[in-house]
C-alpha cells in the first residue's frame, strides 16, 4: 500500500484561497474557478518543480498581500504627478493605476486600434503554470488592444502605476491582438511600486498571419515581488520581437511561453537584467516550434553585483513535423562581486530530424586586461569598469527596435551603474 502525505498549505496559500472566495461572482465564472483549482492543486511553486528550481516562491512568499482596491481620486492624482516626471516612450500613452485602466490619464487610441478597458478573457489550459493560473483566477483589471487587418499602430506606451504606500497585491492582464498583416509596437513600463508591493501580471500576444509586433517590458520600480507571464501565439509568417529589461524589484520572475504555431513564424526574445543588493531576477522561457520553417532567437544578458542572484532558464522544443526549424539561444552573465550568483540552464528538446538548433551560456567577471587598458588611458578603475559594463548591456539593448526607448533603457542602465559607483565611493 502506498501512502501519500498531503503537503500543508502555507499562510500565503491560505490567504489566496480566502481572497478568491471573497471575489464578487468568482464562483459563477467557470474559467476562474477552474484556474484557481489548478493553482490550489499545484500550490505555490517550489524548488521541487523543475521550471522553478532556482526561484523557490513557496519559501519566499511568506504572506499574500491584500488585493489592491480600484484607484480613488487621490491615487489617480498621485499617478498624474508621477507620470509628469516620466519621459514618454511612445506616441500614445495608456495608463493603468493599481491594475485598472484610467481613461483620464490616457491618450486616445490611434486610428485602427481598438482599446477595451477591462480585464480580457484569457484561456487557462490544464498544463498552464501555477502562477499563470493564479493570475487568470484573481485578475480583475487590465486592458485589451486589437489592431485591424493591415493596420499600423504607432508605438504605444502602457504605464503600470502603483499608487499605494502599503502592502497590496496587484493583478492585471494585457491582451494584444494583431489581425492579419497588422503592425504594432507596445512598451509596458512598471513604475511606482515599493518594497511591500506584490505584482502579478500577464501579457497575451496573439499574432495572426503576416502580423509583426515588437514588445518591451521594463521593470523600473522596487516592487518586492514581480511575477510576469508572457504568452505568445504566432500564426503563419508572423513575427515578434520582445525584450525584457529588469532594473528593479526584490524578487522578479519573467516567464515566457511562446508557440510558433504557423509555418515560417519568427520570434526574437532578448533581455537585460541588472541585479544588486540581495535581489533575485529570473528569466525563464519556453519556445515551441510547432510548424515547419520557424525561426527563434534568444539573447539574454545579466549583470549581478553584491549578493544578488540571476537566473536564466531557456527551453526550445521542436515538435514532430516542425522540419527546418532554426533556433539559437545564448545567455551571458557578468558577476562583479564574490558573493554574486548566476544560474544558467539552456535546454533543447528536438523531436524532428531536419533542424538547426544550438545554445550557449557563459558566466564570468570583467576582463582584467580590458580594465587595465582603460586605466592606462587615464580612467579611474570604477569608471573603466562602468564603461565595460555599459557596453555589455548596450549590446543587448541594441536588440530593441524602437530607438527612442532603447535610449531610455541605456539611460536607466547608466543610472544603475552610476548608483553603484556612488555607493562604492
Amino acid at each position: 500500500m502506498t501512502l501519500h502525505r498531503a503537503i500543508a498549505k502555507t499562510a500565503a496559500e491560505t490567504t489566496l484561497a480566502e481572497q478568491f472566495a471573497a471575489l464578487p461572482g468568482a464562483a459563477a465564472s467557470p474559467r476562474r474557478e477552474a484556474a484557481f483549482r489548478r493553482f490550489e492543486e499545484a500550490g505555490l511553486p517550489s524548488r521541487r518543480l523543475e521550471a522553478w528550481h532556482y526561484t523557490d516562491l513557496r519559501a519566499a512568499l511568506v504572506s499574500a498581500a491584500p488585493l489592491a482596491r480600484a484607484p480613488d481620486a487621490a491615487a489617480i492624482e498621485a499617478a498624474r504627478r508621477s507620470l509628469a516626471a516620466l519621459p514618454r516612450a511612445g506616441r500614445t500613452r495608456l495608463v493603468l493605476v493599481d491594475g485598472r485602466f484610467v481613461a483620464a490619464l490616457s491618450d486616445a487610441p490611434p486610428e485602427g486600434v481598438a482599446v477595451i478597458p477591462a480585464a480580457p478573457e484569457a484561456p487557462a489550459s490544464p498544463e498552464a503554470d501555477a502562477m499563470l493560473a493564479l493570475d487568470v483566477a484573481l485578475t480583475l483589471g487590465g486592458l485589451a488592444l486589437a489592431v485591424e487587418p493591415g493596420g499600423e499602430a504607432p508605438l504605444i506606451e502602457i504605464v503600470h502605476c502603483s499608487s499605494a504606500d502599503r502592502a497590496e497585491a496587484v493583478y492585471a492582464r494585457l491582451a494584444v491582438a494583431l489581425r492579419a498583416g497588422a503592425r504594432a509596437g507596445v512598451i509596458e513600463r512598471f513604475v511606482g511600486a515599493g518594497q511591500d508591493a506584490q505584482r502579478h501580471h500577464s501579457t497575451w500576444i496573439d499574432l495572426a498571419s503576416d502580423a509583426k509586433a515588437s514588445h518591451v517590458a521594463s521593470i523600473e520600480d522596487g516592487a518586492g515581488l514581480h511575477v510576469e507571464s508572457q504568452i505568445a501565439h504566432l500564426a503563419r509568417s508572423a513575427e515578434l520581437d520582445a525584450f525584457g529589461f529588469v532594473a528593479g524589484g526584490g524578487l522578479v520572475r519573467r516567464q515566457i511561453f511562446a508557440a510558433l504555431a504557423g509555418e515560417r513564424a519568427k520570434i526574437g526574445l532578448a533581455g537585460l537584467s541588472l541585479v544588486d543588493g540581495r535581489r533575485h531576477a529570473d528569466a525563464t522561457l519556453e519556445v515551441v516550434h510547432a510548424a515547419p520553417e520557424g525561426q527563434s532567437r534568444e539573447f539574454f544578458r545579466t549583470i549581478v553585483a553584491d549578493e544578488g542572484t540571476g537566473v536564466f532558464q531557456g527551453k526550445v522544443v521542436v515538435r514532430p513535423g516542425a522540419q527546418k526549424s532554426d533556433g539559437a539561444m545564448k545567455s551571458q552573465a557578468i558577476l562583479i562581486s564574490p558573493q554574486a550568483a548566476m544560474n544558467n540552464k539552456p535546454e533543447l528538446e528536438i523531436l524532428a530530424d531536419d533542424v538547426v538548433c544550438g545554445h550557449g551560456a557563459t558566466v564570468g567577471g570583467l576582463d582584467p586586461e580590458q580594465v587595465f587598458y582603460l586605466q592606462t588611458r587615464g580612467l579611474p578603475r570604477s569608471e573603466a569598469e562602468a564603461m565595460l559594463l555599459e557596453a555589455f548591456g548596450a549590446e543587448a539593448i541594441a536588440r530593441v527596435g524602437e530607438p527612442e526607448f532603447a535610449e531610455i533603457l541605456l539611460s536607466l542602465t547608466r543610472a544603475w551603474l552610476a548608483g553603484r559607483a556612488g555607493a562604492a565611493r
